[in-house]
């Protein structure tokens, strides 16, 4: 197994080396691909490419079969710029980032509707007790935290 450093640096290698290969991918089915990120095991025998693609589900599934129908050239281009002696396998993945942006930002501005709403039910009302319950004007409670302090001084 190599060291954590040597697998990140092959990992990137790999994904730089696979975004400027898939330009030469004359495969119609191909979109408008975004290679985002890769991965390799600590054997370096196995790597794993993130992508995204511009378009709906059709052009996603066009382009994952143009990636996989490429993968034994892209997997030989990209073994023989690694040097290693193995060269990695590659698996393709669908990075569904936009995806998850955009339920993120859906969640976010239904938070913001029900702030907003709870906002406009809470404008002009009061609170149910006293402004400040802990404090009064009773000369009671002042002998007692007279009491109190004078307690601490002793202790």
């Amino acid at each position: 197994m190599s060291d954590p450093a040597k697998t990140r640096r092959h990992a990137e290698r790999v994904r730089e080396l696979v975004a400027s290969l898939v330009r030469e991918i004359k495969d119609p089915r191909l979109g408008m691909v975004t290679i985002t990120d890769a991965r390799i095991t600590g054997d370096l025998r196995e790597a794993t490419v993130y992508y995204t693609v511009l378009g709906d589900q059709t052009e996603q599934a066009a382009t994952a079969a143009a990636l996989e129908s490429a993968k034994g050239m892209l997997r030989t281009r990209v073994g023989h710029a690694l040097g290693l002696r193995h060269s990695p396998s590659l698996a393709f993945s669908l990075d569904n980032v936009q995806d998850q942006a955009k339920e993120i930002d859906e969640l976010l501005a239904a938070a913001r509707n029900r702030d907003a709403e709870v906002q406009a039910l809470a404008a002009g009302k009061q609170y149910a007790g006293d402004p400040d319950p802990y404090k009064s004007d009773d000369p009671e409670d002042d002998e007692a935290e007279e009491r109190v302090g004078a307690y601490e001084e002793k202790s």
